[in-house]
């Protein structure tokens, strides 16, 4: 320790305050929530002379913030054409049974979660939740946990589903359809084992209840837009799995729809979450400065031993800093030791894989779970932490058991 630089001190002091705050939402006497955290951290590393501004602006990966706004864009036109709306409703119309209806809306939620951006799913499909289970006189929490924990494990199968995946797969060089079909086993195996967790966790509502025939949901008010917006989209993923640049396509696919929608622009790029932009930009510039600064052999020493040990030792320790420092900057930090270490494609998705589900550990591990809280906050219904915990700990658990076994012996290990 004595032997480090003060430049070194100060990028370790800066890359804690801002893990801290990021973790915990905010810092002790701040007005700042996490991306004014991450801001200021990249701001104290120029403002101390770690890096110079050329420095922390070559530490950004464009490449995943672009991405990242082309799928928000691309979300935002399918949310004003009633896209997640309807999917939702297809997939639940014909329920019968408390039992069919959380299965429907588990699968679901897990499709579509895979495909867009899982945060985004949750904040479309929360108020329709809501309002089905009100209509149909069903208690909402079961169906609320669902909805998140289904989001979340459903959001592992593809690159495109939560941002850490972006990550793994742009900066672990792993296209689309090796990545969904490496990890859409175990997400789709994830669904039914959460889903017969659900049943274990509430017996006496998804046990032989049976249900009148609902056709409470609204259909779309843009037709049109909703026939373009599929097939641009569907368009889309045909380009991810020839093997398309996925930024390029979905960039392309993103100014169409802007064009499609018909609607002010700025309303439509209004609706991107700006603020997790700058999230990503801040921590790009904090984790990379322990590369230049050469504290990036810390994470190397830790993590070979992990590689060697393979897949549960890594999955575990995924798993366990994700839980400690949410899971974009564990696999921030992640991604940078194993491209110093020459991971393997296994590593990279095995990161995936466990940041993500390591999501319906505890209520505040994922953005999902907190949009889905404060979305029914907002309508009178309260989602406990505990209540969470009581069906999140075990479906961590299976569902990362599932996961291990999948990439550790099953067809493609």
């Amino acid at each position: 320790m004595a032997a480090f630089s003060s430049e070194q001190w100060a990028a370790l002091a800066v890359l804690g305050l801002t893990l801290f705050g990021v973790s915990f939402g905010r810092l002790p006497g701040l007005a700042l929530e996490r991306s004014g955290v991450a801001l200021l951290g990249a701001a104290l590393l120029i403002g101390t002379g770690v890096l110079e501004p050329a420095e922390a602006w070559a530490l950004i990966h464009g490449e995943i913030i672009l991405l990242l706004l082309s799928l928000m864009v691309i979300n935002a036109v399918l949310t004003r054409s009633g896209f997640f709306s309807l999917m939702t409703a297809h997939a639940v119309r014909g329920a019968r049974s408390t039992l069919a209806l959380v299965t429907a809306l588990v699968f679901a939620s897990g499709v579509l979660s895979a495909l867009f951006l899982n945060d985004t799913v949750v904040l479309m499909l929360t108020p329709l939740v809501l309002a089905v289970t009100r209509s149909l006189g069903r208690p909402a929490l079961p169906y609320l946990l669902a909805l998140a924990m289904s989001a979340n494990i459903g959001s592992a199968a593809a690159l495109t589903g939560n941002p850490q995946n972006l990550i793994v797969g742009l900066r672990g060089d792993i296209g689309f359809a090796p990545f969904l079909l490496a990890l859409a086993p175990p997400a789709l195996l994830g669904l039914g084992a959460l889903v017969l967790l659900l049943v274990l966790a509430y017996p006496r509502e998804f046990r032989r209840v049976p249900l009148a025939r609902s056709e409470t949901l609204a259909t779309p008010t843009r037709p049109l837009l909703l026939r373009f917006a599929s097939l641009a989209v569907l368009g889309m993923l045909a380009a991810f799995a020839l093997g398309v640049n996925v930024t390029a396509a979905a960039l392309v696919t993103a100014a169409l729809l802007l064009v499609a929608a018909r609607a002010p622009s700025d309303a439509l790029l209004g609706e991107v979450d700006w603020n997790l932009l700058v999230l990503f930009a801040g921590l790009f510039v904090v984790v990379g400065a322990l590369e230049h600064t050469g504290l990036s052999n810390l994470l190397f020493g830790a993590l070979e031993p992990l590689l060697e040990a393979g897949v549960l030792a890594l999955a575990g320790f995924t798993t366990l800093l994700s839980t400690l420092l949410s899971n974009v900057p564990a696999v921030l930090l992640l991604a940078t030791a194993l491209e110093g270490l020459g991971g393997s494609a296994r590593d990279w998705l095995t990161v995936a894989l466990a940041s993500t589900l390591a999501g319906n550990l505890t209520l505040i591990a994922s953005v999902a779970n907190l949009i889905v809280v404060e979305s029914a906050r907002r309508q009178g219904v309260g989602v406990g932490f505990f209540a969470h915990l009581r069906l999140g700990v075990p479906v961590t658990l299976v569902t990362l058991l599932i996961g291990v076994l999948w990439l550790g012996y099953g067809p493609g290990a």
